[in-house]
């Protein structure tokens, strides 16, 4: 039954992150580089920073815990300046891709290096017991992102120019795929950074922390380091592009409606790790529900991300054999995440 509800309760994280880019749509006369530098404020800093607190016993706070962690504290910062790369083309997948395909690749690479690297880095057996489960699982939801990537492509294939602009503004196939896929690889580092803060959880523990948001206070030093590395791109992007401006001429009106779309966007992001942390309370310890987690968090946005393509119309006019090989593609996503339970 718990492991039931911390499912239930990743399944809600995943559903806000998935719903997340749906906000900057509703964004005005700014260029991508500043909403994408203000919604990473909310979404990096000031929320983790809440849920961070939020997790700390009375009388204790984040300095003490940082000074008593030492180097990890570093670590988990240094992983989180690499996944940063990963958000950063992360959202230049959804810009060239839509949200559906540029998710689905993206969360896809993810899914598997952010999952495997870790087992690995354990020593874990991948070819035996719960490893080949862990193994297996990972394949199989590599394989539905996979089926998904391949509708994207029948979908590409069976578009006019005309109506993939339509459908996603600045759409291009191959710069798309080249980004999605590095920003899978990068992306995977978030869970490489919440496993480099494995003591400084154990620590919050000994101290009394709040067992389902432990995990808070590490999901933090590593946002921190993916804001680093997206403010310096942007803070460029701004000064190369002359977009600076778009801040300060912006009416009183804009800025407001800017600020709530890209506070919600940040949000709805963060409430991914949010769930996680809290979801992965309900597991056992070293368990492959455990291990598996990260993967399942991935196959879920890709689920639902797909569920939003499919509510923008980015399928429309892609034709039966692509809805079919789509369909197929989240179904066999949806097994990969029951798989551990049912090998049980």
């Amino acid at each position: 039954m718990n492991t039931i509800i911390g499912l239930i309760i990743i399944a809600i994280g995943s559903l806000g992150q998935s719903s997340s880019y749906v906000p900057i749509n509703k964004i005005k006369n700014w260029s991508w580089e500043c909403f994408w530098l203000v919604q990473g404020v909310f979404a990096w800093l000031v929320f983790p920073l809440l849920g961070a607190m939020l997790a700390l016993p009375s009388g204790v706070s984040l300095l003490d815990v940082w000074q008593a962690a030492g180097s990890d504290v570093w670590k988990s910062i240094g992983y989180g300046i690499l996944w940063g790369i990963g958000g950063l083309t992360f959202g230049l997948s959804m810009r060239y891709l839509g949200i559906a395909l540029g998710q689905s690749l993206a969360l896809g690479t993810c899914s598997a290096f952010g999952t495997l690297i870790p087992a690995i880095l354990k020593g874990d057996d991948l070819f035996s017991g719960d490893g080949l489960i862990l193994l297996i699982g990972v394949s199989i939801a590599i394989a539905g992102i996979a089926i998904i990537g391949y509708a994207g492509a029948l979908k590409s294939k069976n578009m006019s120019e005309e109506e993939k602009k339509k459908a996603v503004k600045d759409f291009a196939l191959k710069k798309g795929l080249l980004i999605a896929l590095l920003a899978g690889v990068m992306s995977a580092c978030f869970n490489l950074g919440l496993e480099a803060g494995a003591p400084i959880k154990a620590q919050l523990f000994q101290l009394g922390a709040n067992e389902l948001l432990v995990l808070n206070p590490v999901i933090f030093l590593v946002t921190i380091g993916g804001f680093i590395t997206n403010a310096c791109y942007c803070l460029f992007q701004n000064y190369k592009n002359g977009t600076f401006k778009d801040y300060t001429t912006a009416s009183a009106n804009v800025w407001m409606n800017n600020l709530v779309f890209c506070a919600l966007a940040g949000l709805l992001w963060y409430s991914q790790f949010f769930g996680l942390g809290v979801g992965q309370s309900f597991f056992e310890p070293g368990s492959v529900m455990m291990a598996f987690s990260w993967s399942i968090l991935m196959s879920l946005n890709v689920l639902f991300s797909n569920m939003w393509g499919i509510i923008l119309k980015e399928w429309k006019g892609s034709g039966q054999k692509t809805i079919i090989v789509l369909v197929s593609g989240l179904a066999v996503l949806i097994i990969s995440i029951i798989f551990p339970q049912l090998m049980k």
